[in-house]
């Protein structure tokens, strides 16, 4: 696990902003799973893929307090990846205009969290998921200290990690686990006795690939 200075601890929230100063920067890519055999069982589905936005959810730093990004402990109770970490962010509905209107939409109705305080930077290329999802990331920005209650129906638990740690490429391990009778690779994180693995880890890894190679790291 990789240490951080304090003093250095918001240099990649910078290097976020300025990636997504550019227009479109994410246009048309598809993010990439570790192991492109479950990318291919998703491009196999039968059925059309239906449409998904998450909320990917920047606290902004403080004087006192470094820059985090909001995550959810999926409830128990829940048909898909149950107990997982995730973004807030689901299905898009049929009055939903757009990935972002979804996106905010979801994530008040899982976390609480008011539309209005939301200042949306962009957009990631899409995931696609072998359970018939093709999932849109919208990254935004949102005020120190929000006011966020998880909707006990789909949402154990909220809770934060720094952006300087999610957003680092070498913070995160591949590893082995059996999907559909079969050994699939993996990305995982681990924070503070939080899993982060599966969809929520690919797509912060592929973020910080890409905010990495922007700045010439």
């Amino acid at each position: 696990m990789p240490t951080y200075n304090p003093e250095h601890e918001d240099h990649r929230l910078d290097s976020l902003i300025r990636f997504f100063s550019r227009p479109a920067p994410e246009s048309g890519k598809i993010i990439s799973h570790p192991d492109p055999r479950v990318e291919e069982m998703s491009r196999l589905n039968r059925e059309p893929l239906r449409k998904a936005s998450v909320l990917i959810p920047v606290i902004k730093p403080t004087a006192s307090s470094r820059s985090h990004i909001v995550l959810t402990l999926r409830s128990d109770n829940l048909n898909s990846h149950a107990g997982q970490v995730s973004f807030p962010g689901g299905s898009r509905e049929h009055h939903d205009s757009d990935n972002i209107e979804t996106a905010l939409r979801e994530s008040e109705e899982e976390i609480g969290l008011n539309p209005d305080a939301v200042e949306i930077i962009g957009q990631l290329g899409e995931f696609l998921l072998p359970s018939g999802f093709e999932v849109t990331p919208v990254i935004g920005l949102v005020e120190p200290e929000p006011q966020l209650t998880p909707c006990p129906i789909e949402v154990n638990e909220i809770f934060m990690a720094p952006t300087e740690l999610l957003l680092d490429p070498e913070a995160y391990t591949e590893s082995i686990v059996e999907f559909a009778g079969q050994p699939r690779k993996i990305l995982e994180l681990y924070y503070e006795g939080y899993r982060i693995w599966g969809a929520t880890a690919v797509i912060l890894h592929h973020l910080a690939t890409q905010i990495n190679i922007e700045a010439g790291q």
